[in-house]
């Protein structure tokens, strides 16, 4: 992971990012995300959902130092925190960082653990939006597995993003299809969150 804090403004840099790496593969565009001088100090972050072990599995190949955060909400499901533990020990991660909510945040907030059932937005800028924009803190990037086919605002979805000047967001696999995902997580033998199997297609916090 790089060091290099001399960067030119986010928008320049996503701009030649983008027309530099646009006709490179997932992998190729992951490899030079962790390597790019102007891509800057870099993490990537996990849900450790139904597909997050892809971009796991090849950041694992590519540099296992890099950080990986895991926003634990205390509102997910067990699964995923057995899912999480397991797969961080297979693939060799050996910087994955549990970022949680502030603990007076919650009591002054949350102290019940209800607010999911009156306010959802308000719950998750409590538990997820704002723990990670904290941790995000002294990065200059960072690697998402956000793709097209998930639609809305994701349809023109490129590898580079910038995000409100702040940084930039790497999405590898932006150009993947779903067939994509599901090929690469069988050839490479990746182990599956157990939610899937139990028809779960996406994976987030229990009560929601």
């Amino acid at each position: 992971m790089r060091h290099e804090r001399n960067l030119d403004p986010v928008a320049g840099r996503v701009t030649a990012l983008n027309a530099r790496y646009h006709h490179h593969a997932a992998t190729e565009v992951m490899h030079h995300a962790l390597t790019d001088a102007q891509v800057g100090r870099i993490a990537l972050v996990s849900s450790f959902g139904a597909e997050s072990v892809v971009l796991l599995h090849m950041l694992s190949i590519m540099d296992r130092s890099v950080p990986v955060l895991f926003i634990d909400t205390e509102m997910l499901f067990a699964e995923t925190l057995e899912y999480q533990a397991e797969v961080a020990a297979k693939l060799g991660l050996r910087d994955v960082r549990i970022i949680r909510p502030d603990r007076d945040a919650l009591a002054a907030a949350d102290p019940e653990g209800l607010l999911h059932k009156t306010d959802t937005d308000a719950c998750c800028e409590l538990r997820k939006t704002r723990p990670l924009a904290e941790a995000l803190e002294g990065f200059d990037a960072w690697i998402t597995g956000r793709k097209r086919f998930q639609g809305g605002g994701r349809a023109m979805l490129d590898f580079f993003e910038d995000e409100g000047g702040r940084r930039i967001k790497v999405n590898p696999l932006a150009h993947w299809a779903r067939e994509d995902v599901r090929a690469y997580m069988e050839n490479n033998n990746l182990p599956r969150h157990p939610l899937v199997a139990r028809g779960y297609p996406s994976i987030g916090c229990a009560p929601c």
